[in-house]
């Protein structure tokens, strides 16, 4: 596993990146737009990106074979590039420059984003997948809750402090990466697997349609909570800004504090009956927050819902992975993605719309719904979670 907590630098990296990111840029929009709605749009361009970008480059980086390895060259061209943009950032002279820093380190950062997580499967076998998710998730949760606690006192002294210190933080962690991980010497793919040409017709049977269809609505759910869930605590439950805020962060650090044990419950009884037991808490947390009437239980709530999600989250990746074949690891982390930016582009505006409708409870009704939506979806599923194409066909169990 020492390998697993070194491929944590590529997510710990790109956590700290996408927290000061999403921390601080708005700050830089307010100067020039007056809109909040258009301001939140600019702050979706990473997930058009992910849209568009993300299955190709996954794809391409499946069929890429150079002396570095299959992953490692996006990582080498697209982590110094992201480092030279996110510094450029808080320099801008005007919205024209500022929104073009901000598109060139996103298009920078979906170059090298799909290759870094698919680097763990690549480098671990199926049974050990599920643990190592939860490690590289472990490192990435605190890169955020750092990004947030840290970034708040650099940017207090300087507004490009927390981009300098995101840049290097990318750097040394490709510095890590380059210097530990050896694809042809630590991947479990043979090598003539890596020729075989990725058809996107047998990349999409059955199993992974439904599974697409889980993630997408169990995310739809969460990032409409994620993005609501201030809003809500001012106008629903009178609370502060600062006080609504702190108290997403339960959910936050729960997720984090469960994240290496939701890999172990996935290893030790499937990735399908974890995140089946995930979905089904977090629909009855979700349903129970509108009922919540002191702070002290909301946050209780929040918490359990970090615990929760954490088994959803930590074992989605996994699965999909599990369902393919293994020289196709970067298309399926492509598609995986694919998936959840379209629920982050969605969910927001979806279920901002019910709220101007019904009012602030039903942005959890919604939420409950969705995860009720995803229930469905991988019920259907007959894959246990447990073994990989691979597995199977070499007649092996994954234990």
């Amino acid at each position: 596993m020492r390998r697993t907590w070194l491929l944590g630098f590529g997510f710990f990296s790109i956590s700290i990146t996408w927290a000061l990111y999403n921390g601080f840029v708005p700050f830089f929009l307010d100067d020039y737009l007056e809109s909040t709605a258009l301001i939140g749009f600019m702050m979706t361009i990473d997930n058009y990106f992910a849209l568009f970008l993300q299955p190709w480059i996954g794809s391409r980086s499946d069929k890429t074979n150079t002396r570095f390895g299959r992953r490692m060259p996006y990582l080498l061209i697209g982590m110094p590039l992201a480092a030279v943009f996110v510094t450029l950032i808080p320099f801008h002279t005007g919205l024209f420059t500022l929104v073009l820093f901000m598109m060139l380190m996103n298009l920078a950062m979906s170059l090298y984003r799909s290759p870094t997580v698919a680097l763990m499967p690549d480098l671990t076998p199926e049974a050990q997948r599920t643990k190592a998710n939860g490690i590289v998730n472990f490192m990435g949760g605190i890169g955020g809750i750092l990004a947030y606690g840290a970034g708040s006192i650099l940017y207090d002294s300087d507004k490009s402090f927390p981009f300098f210190a995101a840049a290097c933080i990318t750097l040394l962690s490709l510095l890590i990466l380059y210097r530990t991980v050896n694809e042809k010497r630590d991947g479990i793919v043979p090598a003539a697997e890596e020729k075989i040409r990725i058809k996107w017709r047998d990349e999409l049977d059955r199993t992974t349609v439904l599974l697409l269809g889980a993630i997408f609505f169990w995310f739809v759910s969460y990032q409409g909570v994620e993005a609501l869930f201030t809003l809500y605590g001012e106008h629903q439950l009178g609370l502060e800004e600062s006080a609504a805020a702190f108290s997403l962060t339960f959910f936050s650090l729960f997720f984090v504090l469960f994240a290496i044990p939701s890999g172990w419950l996935g290893n030790r009884y499937g990735k399908k009956k974890t995140i089946l037991i995930g979905i089904c808490g977090l629909f009855l947390v979700f349903a129970a927050v509108p009922l919540a009437k002191s702070l002290l239980l909301l946050r209780v709530l929040l918490a359990l819902g970090g615990i929760f999600w954490a088994c959803i989250n930590i074992n989605s990746y996994p699965f999909i992975v599990s369902t393919g074949e293994e020289s196709s690891v970067g298309t399926r982390t492509g598609i995986y993605y694919l998936a959840s930016s379209l629920a982050a582009i969605s969910s927001p505006p979806l279920l901002g719309l019910a709220i101007d409708e019904f009012g602030y409870r039903s942005l959890f009704v919604c939420a409950a719904g969705g995860m009720l939506i995803a229930l469905v979806f991988l019920s259907l599923v007959k894959h246990d979670g447990k073994t990989s194409k691979l597995t199977k066909l070499h007649g092996t169990k994954a234990v």
